[in-house]
């Protein structure tokens, strides 16, 4: 399917979205938040698939929302009309369908990991989508920033969620309440980002990592993911253990559990197919 505002590849188990509307920083109007929410939610469902990169076309991740939207409205009421056909089903209940605010709930629900591979700036709702993954490697030409207060609104799309989580409360106070824009160091000091590469070297690190990942168990990868969001909510270790003990019990009578265990006695690489 061809889409108008994005990019969509599939190389084996890993897909790879481009953010592509270069000419306005990749932000995000009505059509891209619109394919945007579609694509994560068929990789969600594709069995075939077992991790998922987002980048930016040219020399931006996302520049955030497309205020020109709020500028002049009535030049976009009509956009997103030519893609109703890749809008959710009546029966998708998930908030904000249709928008990047779905899709980083998806991101965040899928059962597989998903890498932000950021090429360049990740400002407001650039950066928001960027939290809403599992995984950030940033290029040395990357740069954040909680724009959201030079706006004059506040953080969406699970910002002000995940940004604490990721970097403490104090440093995302600070980052929320200037807007200030960090560097790649600055983040990857912090936490924000797992690593950073040479920007040429960027799509290659997120390639070697996604084909590690999508080289492991799917089953025990999805709810081993599902598991370390839960324990940051979480507050009691005795019952988190429990749960623990649960997946654990479940995933032993997977077909995957078998096959690694008689790869490891024949010592050989173990093959799963996700079952």
């Amino acid at each position: 399917m061809a889409y108008k505002a994005l990019i969509l590849e599939k190389e084996g188990p890993v897909a790879i979205i481009t953010l592509n509307r270069p000419e306005v920083g990749n932000s995000f109007d009505m059509t891209l938040g619109a394919e945007f929410d579609y694509v994560i939610r068929r990789l969600g469902e594709d069995r075939d698939i077992r991790a998922v990169i987002i980048t930016g076309a040219s020399k931006y991740f996302s520049t955030g929302i497309d205020l020109s939207m709020f500028a002049t409205p009535e030049r976009h009421a009509g956009e997103a009309g030519g893609i109703q056909d890749v809008l959710p089903s009546e029966e998708d209940q998930t908030l904000g369908k249709g928008t990047a605010v779905a899709a980083a709930i998806r991101i965040r629900n899928m059962p597989k990991p998903v890498i932000a591979a950021v090429n360049g700036p990740a400002v407001g709702l650039g950066l928001s989508v960027a939290l809403a993954c599992d995984i950030i490697i940033a290029s040395d030409r990357a740069k954040f920033s909680m724009a959201f207060v030079k706006r004059g609104i506040a953080p969406d799309t699970g910002a002000s969620f995940n940004l604490p989580r990721v970097v403490g409360l104090q440093r995302a106070c600070e980052l929320t309440f200037t807007g200030d824009t960090i560097d790649a160091a600055e983040a990857d000091h912090i936490g924000m980002a797992s690593r950073v590469v040479p920007h040429d070297d960027l799509m290659k690190a997120a390639r070697e990592l996604a084909e590690r990942i999508a080289n492991n168990p799917p089953l025990a990868v999805g709810l081993a993911k599902s598991q370390l969001y839960q324990a940051m909510l979480e507050t009691d270790m005795i019952e988190h253990m429990k749960r623990e003990l649960e997946t654990m019990a479940e995933l032993m009578k997977t077909a995957d559990f078998l096959e690694a265990a008689t790869a490891f006695m024949e010592k050989r690489e173990p093959v799963f197919k996700g079952e």
